[in-house]
């Protein structure tokens, strides 16, 4: 699978594939700047992906409080994940140009905001819209700071993107009980406003942090970033629409157990609180996938790690057909965690092996949006099926089946890839 089978697994070149400094030859990729660069990223994405994970938590809230349908209630969610998917596509295309700073200095602006009007809103309608702009504002946080990090290491690259990548399973782990807890203390509304208001503050503290370590936001040049490893002898837009078709079919499977375990303890019995325990241990476990993908991906490569991953996800659905007893249902959640954690940062990995660097975080902010359209289509269809059929039996078959096609398409990637290095 690599272009070039004799490079050296440690050969670093003279200029990584340029950050926002203000004079690249002083930075020196996998050194201990990369590290720190990396630490503060990982800190921003974990105060930031509070808009993913906020509105799991406070659906069954506001659906008692607007009278409304769980599928109904559900589109607060799918608003996320489409305003979070454009909005990486966007801040991908401006990180290219202009650097991470810029990007997220305009993801914080719209999160504060977002979470403030939230707060206030009076209908349905107005929360459910205003979520557009929640995951506009943590847009930043996911997608283009995996890219960007990516530029900073050449030896650990796949190990530094999913590290990043963790900062969403960090926030998804510690902000559920949070919110929890502040919705049960002060209502959802005050807590809303109050996630406003802490991101705002904390995320600009932390990113001029950042932006001294990185240095001045200037147009950057890529003449210098390694060329791709990976070579499937496909245009970069084919490549792109087959993991775009991949992305979308697994975060439809994992979509049910991520957005509706809340609501499916409620259901059974449990209470919201064991849900949003359930929540926070699928994302603890999750960063424990993570980070083991990122070694795992620097010696096997994207593709063979994103199958891994797939294939045990479809497994852990399996076990939530059989099983729905409390201790039984913990155990499920974190194999999940365990299984899905490594799969949305192996397709940037891919997309940084086999494509230019110069137009790598608006590559994989588009990957990334397919992946967020497939988590919120997946997470209203749930809602819809468990309308309709009054469990959520039939939601996890459906998941299985989305599964199924992500598997026959990484199969497909990977036995192109096998052929190529035959030929080679």
């Amino acid at each position: 699978m690599l272009l070039d089978p004799e490079a050296a697994g440690d050969e670093v070149a003279a200029v990584h594939a340029p950050s926002d400094h203000k004079d690249s030859s002083l930075f020196a990729p996998d050194s201990g700047q990369a590290w720190v660069r990396l630490a503060l990223a990982v800190v921003i994405g974990s105060i930031g992906s509070v808009g993913m994970w906020s509105v799991v938590v406070v659906l069954p809230v506001v659906q008692a409080e607007f009278a409304a349908s769980r599928g109904a209630a559900s589109l607060a969610f799918t608003l996320t994940m489409l305003g979070f998917g454009l909005g990486g596509v966007v801040t991908g295309k401006i990180t290219d140009r202009f650097g991470i700073v810029v990007a997220m200095g305009l993801s914080i602006f719209f999160l504060g905001l977002a979470y403030v009007a939230a707060g206030l809103s009076t209908t349905l309608w107005q929360f459910i819209a205003i979520h557009l702009l929640i995951g506009l504002g943590t847009s930043a946080t996911f997608a283009p700071l995996m890219a960007e990090a990516s530029h900073w290491f050449e030896r650990y690259r796949g190990l530094a993107v999913t590290i990043v990548a963790s900062g969403n399973y960090v926030g998804g782990t510690i902000w559920p009980p949070l919110v929890n807890w502040g919705i049960q203390s002060a209502g959802w509304r005050t807590t809303y406003i109050a996630i406003g208001i802490f991101c705002a503050v904390t995320m600009t503290i932390v990113l001029a942090l950042l932006r001294v370590q990185i240095g001045a936001a200037a147009p950057r040049s890529h003449e210098n970033a390694p060329r791709p490893r990976v070579d499937l002898q496909l245009s970069t837009n084919m490549l792109t629409l087959m993991l775009c078709i991949a992305s979308i079919s697994c975060c439809v499977a994992m979509a049910m157990p991520q957005v509706h375990i809340v609501a499916y303890c409620g259901d059974l019995g449990y209470g919201v609180a064991r849900g949003a325990e359930m929540l926070s241990l699928m994302m603890a476990f999750g960063i424990v996938s993570r980070i083991g993908s990122g070694f795992l991906a620097d010696r096997i490569g994207g593709i063979r790690t994103l199958l891994i991953g797939s294939v045990a996800q479809g497994f852990a659905l399996l076990f939530y057909l059989f099983f729905d007893g409390l201790t039984s249902l913990y155990l499920i959640s974190a194999m999940f965690g365990l299984f899905q954690g490594g799969i949305v940062p192996s397709y940037a990995i891919i997309v940084r092996e086999s494509m230019p660097a110069r137009e790598a975080a608006t590559r994989v902010g588009i990957v990334i949006f397919a992946s967020v359209f497939g988590m919120s289509f997946g997470g209203w269809v749930s809602g819809v099926i468990f309308d309709a059929s009054g469990s959520y039996a039939a939601a996890f078959l459906n998941g299985l089946a989305w599964n199924a096609v992500n598997v026959a398409i990484v199969v497909a990637l990977l036995i192109r890839a096998r052929q190529r290095l035959a030929m080679a």
